[in-house]
């Protein structure tokens, strides 16, 4: 069950990627500036190391389902729906990595209406439940982390990019 579960997670976010390399392409096309590459390289490394990490911790040391495993699987569920529901509010504004076309109108609509950054708090909750799942403790402390620090860098950037290039100061205080 986890190799095909890892691999539906796998392919998820291979066309995640596609969609981003599509959306990147039109967003530079119409004046986007991307933010932010020098940590886009670490954020990268992190998502493929979680993946890593997660794959040797519940091969090697065998770990099986967690007991509470439906109620990981439905939030999980719900995780993805969200996330899809994100990506879609976002249209083709949606990118893995910081890019802004200046003067775009900012999108309030989706899961934006309540959250400034909803798909980083899926990301955070995936990485906690994918390993809590299979009760990959290890990786769900390390990367939990890892990601909490990564959050501490690219979202005050995403944010100023916002601020530096749209009205988005009008919609979110600080």
């Amino acid at each position: 069950m986890f190799k095909w579960f890892l691999l539906f997670i796998l392919l998820q976010r291979a066309i995640e990627l596609g969609i981003a390399k599509s959306n990147e392409k039109w967003m530079k096309k119409n004046g986007g500036v991307e933010f932010g590459q020098t940590h886009y390289i670490w954020m990268i490394a992190m998502h493929t190391l979680f993946f890593i990490s997660l794959f040797m911790e519940v091969t090697l040391f065998h770990k099986s389902p967690s007991r509470i495993w439906l109620l990981l699987l439905i939030v999980f569920i719900l995780a993805q729906i969200i996330r899809v529901w994100a990506l879609y509010s976002l249209g083709r504004y949606w990118n893995t990595k910081i890019i802004v076309i200046p003067n775009a109108n900012i999108v309030k609509k989706g899961p934006y209406r309540y959250l400034r950054h909803p798909n980083y708090l899926i990301v955070a909750l995936e990485i906690a439940v994918v390993s809590l799942l299979f009760n990959a403790v290890f990786t769900f402390v390390l990367f939990s982390f890892a990601n909490a620090v990564m959050m501490l860098v690219r979202i005050p950037m995403e944010e100023q990019a916002l601020r530096t290039l749209t009205n988005y100061s009008d919609h979110f205080r600080k």
